[in-house]
């Protein structure tokens, strides 16, 4: 693997984790208190 491509791999991680943060704070602000518990129900089925 090149440089390239390992530069392009690393921004698509970093496309991908901006993305995670943002869907996050859209399913944090609608589960409330309950966030995390429903993303560990989410994690363990």
């Amino acid at each position: 693997m090149n440089n390239k491509d390992v530069i392009e791999l690393a921004k698509k991680i970093v496309e991908i984790d901006i993305l995670r943060d943002r869907i996050w704070e859209s399913f944090a602000q609608q589960a409330g208190d309950k966030a995390y518990e429903l993303l560990r129900k989410a994690q363990n089925s």
